[in-house]
């Protein structure tokens, strides 16, 4: 597996080694030893979900405060979407900026999504299904969301459109008035 960091401290991109052949394919999904070497992290997941969207749902941004926060090491196995994590952590230097990635059933990537971060994604095929294992619960009294589009983050979403979104979702508050990280 191969990790990639990418602009923002913390969150990385996973590549696994694909080994293929006419009757199909194998590769490692996770592997504990090979994360705690590229994070520094020794996480134990406690809680796997998986979701399916059709093309134009955009799901997020979201995240929990603490004592209740996650980190997510998300993926998709059918389907293509563009995966956002935005740094919520007020004293980081890199606060209300963002990452992005396609992550795909075809190029088998993965993000690592580390507390203190939303998180969001837009679907971009017809269906996408994607799975996400989580360093905690879920726990509704501490999820939060922020507006998917407020232009103090500027997401550069990879759509034309208007997203397809949850009531909940349509609720999102801006950055600057979210409760927030340290």
């Amino acid at each position: 597996m191969h990790a990639i960091p990418l602009a923002i401290p913390g969150v990385f991109q996973f590549t696994p080694k694909v080994f293929g052949d006419d009757r199909g394919f194998f590769y490692e999904s996770f592997n504990a030893n090979v994360f705690e070497e590229v994070t520094g992290l020794r996480t134990d997941f406690v809680q796997d979900n998986h979701s399916r969207s059709v093309k134009g749902v955009l799901r997020g941004l979201h995240y929990q405060l603490p004592p209740r926060a996650q980190g997510k090491l998300v993926r998709v196995v059918q389907g293509e979407v563009f995966d956002v994590a935005v740094d919520i952590r007020r004293s980081s230097s890199t606060f209300g900026k963002w990452v992005g990635a396609v992550l795909s059933a075809e190029n088998k990537n993965q993000l690592w999504i580390p507390p203190g971060f939303a998180h969001g994604f837009v679907t971009l095929s017809e269906t996408a299904e994607f799975l996400y294992k989580t360093t905690d619960f879920y726990s509704p009294a501490s999820e939060r969301c922020i507006a998917w589009d407020d232009p103090e983050i500027g997401i550069e979403w990879p759509i034309d459109f208007s997203p397809s979104l949850s009531g909940k979702d349509q609720l999102g508050v801006t950055l600057a008035s979210a409760e927030v990280f340290p």
